[in-house]
């Protein structure tokens, strides 16, 4: 197979094989996925908190 047949293969194949989302469908999705990601971090931020805390009350014990 040449470089040629190849290229000429996959744009045809991302032409007329693959299916595109919409732009509506593609937005939504976005969105989702930054709402998912700042609840992810805001929860890895309390954990990460908590965990500094317990960890100075520990070792002010000692």
């Amino acid at each position: 197979m040449n470089v040629k047949n190849f290229v000429v293969e996959s744009i045809d194949e991302m032409k007329n094989k693959v299916t595109w989302p919409k732009y509506s469908s593609l937005q939504s999705n976005a969105v989702l996925v930054l709402v998912a990601s700042l609840i992810f971090a805001v929860v890895i931020g309390l954990i990460n908190l908590g965990f500094e805390n317990i960890m100075k009350w520990f070792y002010d014990l000692f």
